[in-house]
């Protein structure tokens, strides 16, 4: 009897285990300001344990990621966004400074730890100032539980990660973007591919010590392919300015998958990508395996004055560092919004994989993009108010009923729709600060409507990627021209759209996004792009806050919660 008791034990727990045992991930980085020539040109750039682009983090669905940061920028604060992990039940690792936690003061150590629930192509960097474009950025690749099988097949997986960069460092830059007259950063110099691109340093009376093309650190970056092999590329871009072009020579690319969702596969020449933006290409080594191909980066949606970047797809056995026998082919027409626009309309859910939309909302709010002048100082605005940080993060002042320390006032749900011209430029002194914050009724849907507008220079409106904290938002729809809250609803894809937590908004077009406000938190939501947001492109949502959890002391000590959590 025993024995039968034994083995229906047995038989029980091969059957109702679990197959793989969730696992904790720990890394110790140490995150400092060391010289590199990643393009070249030689520059004070923010390491982590030596390195830029930081080490990857591998994990998968279901683990915990536990990761001790210790400042030594020497001068500087520091805080790190794990940007596409939703961060469900541990908001203060979001690593917003400002939003979720106080900075982490230099000589500290700081520990994130959070569960990635689940598997995509996801990122990391810095978000504190405009510190991400010094170079403090990386990837998160969560893989699929054991016994879990993608849509797409692929023999190996690799990871690169697309950056504009600038030679002015961030408080040369911040100074002017703070100054009156306005100084704008302009165009950056270099496009860096996996952290690695080529000035041309013969453009300026430079010498071998500040800029040298015969550097290893700036050798064009290059991904080694077996012939006949499928390859899975995880695309991700952190650019500081640029909406890019992404293209490999003579190979077409097959997108599967966006922000850590799979999409209905389609294929593309060029893979446009915005910041904060994450695909999955799959590419077949299929061509003449005697010799390498170009891989390429473009500006586009801007003028093209950056130094193209390049790298290589190295056929093996061919040396990686052999350059193809062809010039690098140019991206599409940079001021072609079309192609664009197509590629966002064409981003589907994958149909075995469709996560339905509720078919109403509970609130919409519509966001008027404009930029504006306050005082003689440049600003941009959300319905023309310019987001500026409070003192105290908002998420330990809601939760602490500190009230005072930001605006009570609600902030504008919408714009002047009717008499609202998106094709000129906005009156000036328009414009309003504030640090108010949107507050969402928990689990209730929530519309988002983008709306683009001109710029202060005539004929002119940008592109803005857009980046949700704490959520993934269902895509419901892109325009041109002005939103039309009547008709423009009735052509949303309630269907099978696609899933994601950054997005586009085309110059004098509208994006329509959905999503649950059922992750308790204070949310982050703003333009990717460094420099709109540091001068107020953004907004905070509210959701749920009385079920956030007992908050650590380590995300406290500035403003008013000095003292806070300390015997």
């Amino acid at each position: 009897m025993f024995l039968k008791l034994l083995a229906l034990c047995l038989f029980a727990f091969l059957i109702y285990a679990p197959i793989a045992e969730a696992r904790i991930r720990r890394y110790k980085w140490e995150v400092k300001y060391e010289y590199k020539s990643p393009d070249c040109y030689k520059k004070l750039v923010i390491t982590i344990n030596g390195k830029s682009p930081g080490p990857t983090i591998l994990a998968q669905k279901g683990d915990t990621v536990i990761v001790e940061v210790t400042n030594k920028l020497l001068l500087e604060n520091l805080a790190i966004h794990w940007h596409g992990i939703r961060q469900i039940r541990t908001p203060w690792s979001d690593g917003t400074e400002g939003v979720t936690q106080c900075p982490v003061l230099p000589g500290d150590t700081f520990k994130y730890e959070f569960k990635v629930d689940r598997a995509g192509t996801y990122l990391y960097h810095a978000h504190y100032g405009m510190q991400r474009e010094s170079g403090l950025y990386g990837s998160i690749r969560v893989s699929v539980p054991d016994n879990f099988t993608e849509p797409f097949a692929y023999d190996y997986d690799r990871s690169i990660i697309l950056t504009d960069w600038y030679h002015k460092s961030t408080y040369e830059q911040a100074t002017g973007l703070s100054s009156k007259p306005f100084v704008w950063v302009n165009e950056p110099q270099s496009l860096l591919i996996q952290g690695k691109g080529k000035f041309n340093c013969s453009s300026s009376s430079l010498t071998a010590d500040t800029c040298n093309t015969s550097n290893p650190e700036c050798s064009p970056y290059a991904i080694t392919v077996i012939p006949g092999k499928t390859y899975r590329l995880r695309v991700a871009s952190l650019t500081a300015l640029s909406a890019l072009s992404f293209q490999i020579e003579g190979h077409n690319m097959t997108v599967v998958e966006a922000d850590g969702h799979y999409v209905e596969p389609f294929v593309v020449k060029n893979l446009f990508i915005y910041s904060g933006e994450t695909y999955s290409v799959l590419i077949k080594a299929d061509q003449d395996p005697s010799r390498n191909y170009w891989m390429t980066t473009d500006v586009v949606s801007r003028p093209p004055n950056t130094t193209q970047g390049l790298g290589f797809l190295n056929y093996y056995p061919n040396h990686p560092r052999r350059s193809p026998p062809t010039v690098p082919p140019t991206g599409p027409f940079w001021n072609d919004t079309a192609p664009r626009l197509a590629q966002s309309l064409a981003i589907k859910a994958h149909h075995d994989f469709i996560v339905t939309p509720p078919t109403t909302s509970d609130r919409v709010i519509v966001f008027l993009n404009t930029q504006n002048e306050i005082n003689g100082y440049r600003r941009w605005s959300v319905n023309n108010v310019s987001f500026t940080l409070p003192h105290t993060p908002y998420l330990i002042a809601l939760k602490k009923k500190l009230h005072h320390v930001f605006s009570q006032t609600p902030p504008p749900e919408g714009y002047d729709f009717v008499n609202y011209d998106i094709y000129v430029q906005n009156p000036i002194n328009a414009t309003t600060t504030s640090n108010a914050v949107y507050r969402l009724g928990f689990n209730t849907t929530v519309d988002v409507i983008l709306q683009n507008a001109n710029t202060m220079i005539a004929s002119n409106s940008e592109t803005h990627p857009w980046h949700l904290h704490g959520h993934d938002f269902w895509v419901l729809g892109y325009g041109e021209g002005k939103f039309d809250k009547n008709k423009d609803p009735k052509n949303y894809n309630l269907v099978n759209p696609i899933m994601k937590n950054t997005v586009p908004l085309h110059p004098y077009g509208w994006t329509a996004l959905r999503f649950k406000a059922d992750n308790p938190g204070a949310w982050l939501f703003h333009c990717h792009i460094e420099a709109h947001f540091y001068l107020g492109m953004g907004v905070v949502f509210e959701e749920g806050i009385d079920k956030v959890g007992e908050l650590p002391s380590s995300v406290m000590g500035c403003g008013e919660t000095k003292g806070f959590g300390k015997p």
